[in-house]
Formats: structure tokens, sequence, C-alpha cells
């Protein structure tokens, strides 16, 4: 019994000898042969059939995680869209930019976000400064979307835009009046203008974008002639400037254009009537240019769905998705190739200003130290 119990003993051992050879062999060698098995399988279905390109993408799979300020239907219904188209699924998380920012940081590492969304070229310069984003390697990306509607580094890339202009009401002011943002802070403005307040983001960039174009000093006094005319202080958000322009308030008004389209097709009777009795104004047609500003997509430091988030911004940005977004939103579109929605059109193509978006960020303290300087609440 003893020498059967010992045999057995060494026949064991020479198998798990000759098991252990034949992993290592395959460590060396094996791996080759995995790896072709793989792109075979990658290459056919499951019964062996060839699986076409479209059927791919329509079986990719997986996620991409969205922290986003933006909270508009028409996102919900493009991102429902881009995963029947590809399989992905979208997760959303909304929030304020700074909160969604802070956010970010916090997490480092170890954040499930892709990609942060949200409008103000400062705010997106704000993310790639604090080293929350990386760069976006696409070549669809780069030839949908022109280089200036994208970051320098291509941190962020633009999805929209949205300028803001003088509106005015057509009952008592002649177009013909109107000329240039710093021709607003004049003496025959006094008493007739309205906006917004100060600490609005939408004003500060403006603001900032003044200071890139004409300096501290001359923006101080702009500043300043704006506190003057204004007809009222400040109060409410864009559509009510418009709304107060139409009732009597004062005369003319810088507002969004995005919201004067969505007035025009708005449920409530007195907003369709306020866009039909105001006029749209694009300032500096002969100078500097209209600002505009940005709704914009950056890739997260972090993301560990890169591919995804890329290919939704691809998706994001073609003709087809950039034409819904002007249509269902009046923002206009960041791709060439889109079309734009009618209103958009009436009020026909204009000139922007050509400056880097950082500038809005990096000229945002100075904007908001001159607004409580020169007492634009």
């Amino acid at each position: 019994m003893r020498k059967v119990t010992l045999w057995k003993t060494v026949v064991m051992l020479i198998g798990l000898v000759t098991i252990l050879v034949a992993c290592g062999s395959g460590n060396e060698s094996g791996g080759e042969a995995e790896n072709q098995a793989n792109d075979t399988q990658a290459e056919t279905g499951a019964e062996g059939e060839q699986v076409t390109d479209e059927t791919a993408e329509g079986q990719a799979g997986g996620e991409v995680n969205i922290y986003t300020a933006r909270h508009y239907d028409v996102d919900a219904e493009l991102y429902a869209e881009f995963t029947e188209e590809t399989g992905i699924e979208v997760n959303v998380i909304e929030g304020t930019a700074p909160e969604l920012i802070e956010r970010l940081k916090r997490e480092g590492a170890n954040s499930p976000a892709d990609l942060f969304i949200t409008v103000d070229g400062g705010i997106l310069n704000t993310a790639k400064t604090e080293d929350l984003l990386q760069k976006v390697d696409s070549a669809v990306i780069d030839e949908q979307v022109p280089a200036d509607l994208r970051d320098v580094d291509d941190h962020w890339i633009g999805l929209s835009t949205r300028a803001r202009v003088i509106v005015y009401a057509k009952d008592r002011v002649d177009p013909s009046e109107l000329s240039t943002y710093e021709d607003l802070a004049s003496d025959k403005w006094e008493g007739r203008l309205l906006a917004r307040s100060s600490s609005h983001l939408y004003n500060q960039s403006l603001m900032a974008s003044l200071i890139e174009l004409n300096g501290e000093e001359a923006t101080e006094e702009w500043a300043a002639g704006i506190a003057t005319n204004l007809a009222r202080d400040p109060e409410g958000g864009d559509r009510d400037q418009a709304k107060a322009v139409v009732a009597g308030a004062g005369d003319i008004a810088i507002m969004n254009t995005y919201y004067v389209g969505q007035m025009s097709v708005s449920d409530d009777p007195e907003e369709v009537k306020v866009a039909e009795e105001i006029g749209v104004f694009f300032p500096n047609q002969d100078s500097t240019g209209t600002h505009i500003n940005i709704s914009g997509a950056g890739l997260v430091k972090h993301s560990p769905n890169r591919e995804n988030a890329i290919k939704l911004i691809e998706f994001l940005t073609a003709p087809e998705a950039q034409t819904i977004i002007s249509q269902a939103n009046y923002e206009y579109p960041v791709n060439e190739e889109a079309e734009w929605v009618e209103i958009l059109n009436s009020w026909g193509e204009f000139r922007r200003q050509e400056i880097d978006f950082a500038a809005y960020g990096e000229h945002n303290p100075k904007a908001v130290e001159i607004a409580n300087k020169v007492g634009w609440k």
C-alpha cells in the first residue's frame, strides 16, 4: 500500500509540473493567439456571421456619464437618440456649473464623469485651468466645429452659441439710432435702457469681452454710463427686460437672442406678443462685432469612458443634431452645415467678436469689480 501511494504522489507531481510548463509557454506565445481570437470575435457575430460596421455601431454598448449645467429638453432628447443609435447609455447629473466643478475636484481620479457640459466660455476655461479636463482627439470633431468655437488645446468643444444683442421697441425706436455697445452709455439713452443685474454671468462676460477689446479704463467708463442710463434698477431675467420694453418701462434692452426665439413660440400669448413687438439689433457690425457666448462640452481628465464620450461629442456636433438644437432652443449651431431655425434666418447673419472665450474667465474678476464700483446693481 505504501508503494502504491508513493507512486501516485510521483505521478501527481509530474502532472503538476507539466501544467505549469504549459501555462508558462502560453504566457509567452499564446497571448498573440488570444488577441487574434478576440479580433475575430469582434468581427463576427455569435453564430460566426460577419458583423457590418453599422451593426457594430448599434451594439457598441457601455455608458457615458455627463455632469451638465444645461437644463434643456432638447439635450435629453438628443441623448436618448444617441443611445438608440449606439447602444451607449447616457447618464446625466445636473447642477450649477460651480457645483459641478467643485464636485469634480472632490472626486478627482475617482470621478465617474466623462463630460462636463456648461454655458459660458469663461466657465469652460476655468474647468480647463483647474486641470479638470483633457484633450479631445477627433478628426470628426475638427471637421464639424470651427477652430474658433473650440478650446485652443481642444479641452472643450463648442455645442451652440447665443448672441447678446440690443432689442428695441419697434414703435418708439428707429434701428438707425442703434450702433454699438459703447453707444449705449451715451446721453441719448439716459432713462431709456433696461438690463438685468450685473451679477449675472451674461453681463459679466459681456463686460469681460469689452475689457479684452477696449481695456479696463474704457470699460469702467462704459459701465458707469450703463448704470446712469438704466430706466429702473435691474430686476428679473432677459425675458423680463423684453416685457418691460413693450410695457414702456424703457425703449431698449440688452438680452440674448435665444430668449426672443423661445418667446416667439411660447405657450404664453403675452410672450408671443412681446416677441412680435420688439426688434433685434446686432451691435458693432462695423467694428469689433457682436458679443456671443458658447455652450460647450469638456472631456473630463479622468474619464472612465473616454471613447464613448468622444463619440457623443461627435454626435452632438454633427449637422443633424445641430439642426435640432437650433430648431428646438433657438441657439446658433456651431456646425456650419446645420440649418438655422427660421427666426434666426429672419435676423440675418452677423459679424461676431473675434476673441478667445478664455478672456471671459480671465477678466471676470475685474468685470465684477468694475460693476460694483460704478453702481451697476
